[in-house]
């Protein structure tokens, strides 16, 4: 049975993130330092919450319980045209 991708971007698998958990990863950005899940292109805005829940799962405890990741700026991709277009005023 294969597991299912829960980091798209990084093709981080749901097995993997069990792995760190079980490994000692406890919070969001630990498991971020371990296997990548949430380095991404969108740095974890789709997978950050399922990350937190499998972590919740493993270790039985609430979702809300779970450190998220800190964010990062930018918080959204910004394209190289948009620095262009700056640049011109």
């Amino acid at each position: 049975m294969r597991s299912r991708i829960i980091c798209r971007c990084e093709e981080i698998s749901e097995e993997e993130i069990i792995q760190a958990v079980r490994a000692g990863c406890r919070s969001v950005a630990e498991v971020k330092r371990f296997c990548r899940a949430g380095m991404g292109l969108c740095q974890g805005r789709t997978c950050g919450p399922l990350v937190a829940s499998i972590i919740a799962r493993e270790l039985g405890v609430p979702k809300e319980a779970v450190e998220a990741d800190t964010p990062r700026f930018p918080l959204f991709p910004v394209t190289l045209e948009a620095f262009c277009e700056e640049s011109k005023d």
